[in-house]
């Protein structure tokens, strides 16, 4: 799979800021390297590098005017294919926002940070359920950003929504840095039993040992969402650049590009590229 012959690759999960203290908070004294801001500019360097087609930018804040800033970012950079922004999915008046927002034909999903909410079953909400079906209507992707201890309420969630295309962020993120596999692979074959639920090889260094990871550090969590969700079902995400707090772009490339070595062709290209153009309806 070299450059020459290659499948198009895409990157499946990566974030623009401006950076500023209030809107970004939870960019903490442990992740002061990202204090600053990173731009289309910034990221076009390492997808150059590293033989990368295309990209998906995915929401960082949750305001609807950082969602039309990525919008604009896309419609200026041509290797930005799609957008999973936030919306409201509550308000009132979603129905609207969304068909604003999908005049530009960018949009391709919303994402809200599940993972934060203090009630770890907000997901079951009806108001939040109400969104998700809306989003449905729309043809829209939903990216779950959730912790292990979310995944059984995860279950739930996309079985109430079975025409739903769902995708997990960061393998929901396992304790990689703990070495615990469990039960955190039991509740992901659970949730990999639902078709419309899909998942991102993304965010693996950053819940590993930043100080001492080893590529081998990964195999087990990789190994099981390979044999829960199969290569179709699976799509590569780099999260820079909030990957740079452990690892360059292209260890992290590697992690998941060298590891699906063992993999067929067809199956390589999936995780590399195909997955995230099908699920994301993205356009060449």
């Amino acid at each position: 799979m070299g450059q020459g012959n290659k499948a198009v690759w895409v990157d499946a999960h990566q974030h623009f800021w401006k950076y500023n203290a209030v809107d970004y908070g939870w960019i903490d004294n442990t992740m002061s390297t990202l204090r600053r801001d990173f731009l289309p500019q910034d990221l076009q360097n390492e997808i150059n590098k590293n033989a990368i087609d295309f990209i998906v930018a995915v929401q960082a804040r949750q305001t609807l005017g950082e969602t039309e800033w990525l919008l604009n970012l896309a419609e200026q950079n041509p290797f930005i294919k799609a957008v999973v922004g936030w919306v409201d999915l509550k308000a009132n008046a979603l129905e609207e926002t969304l068909q604003d927002l999908c005049r530009n034909p960018k949009f391709k999903g919303v994402r809200h940070v599940l993972q934060d909410e203090p009630d770890p079953q907000y997901m079951l909400q009806d108001g939040f359920l109400n969104g998700i079906h809306k989003l449905e209507q729309f043809g829209l992707a939903y990216d779950i950003l959730i912790f292990p201890r979310h995944i059984k309420y995860a279950v739930d969630f996309v079985s109430m929504c079975p025409n739903q295309m769902f995708v997990i962020d960061h393998l929901a993120k396992p304790f990689i840095s703990k070495r615990q596999i469990d039960p955190w692979r039991s509740d992901m074959a659970q949730l990999a039993q639902a078709e419309n639920v899909y998942c991102k090889i993304s965010g693996l260094v950053t819940e590993g040992s930043w100080n001492n990871w080893k590529a081998q550090d990964f195999a087990p969590y990789m190994e099981a969402v390979v044999e829960l969700f199969g290569p179709r079902r699976l799509m590569f995400g780099s999260d820079w650049p909030v990957c740079t707090l452990v690892a360059t772009y292209e260890q992290v490339l590697h992690i998941v590009s060298d590891f699906i070595q063992s993999l067929s062709p067809a199956e390589q290209s999936a995780i590399m590229g195909l997955t995230a153009s099908e699920f994301y309806k993205l356009k060449f």
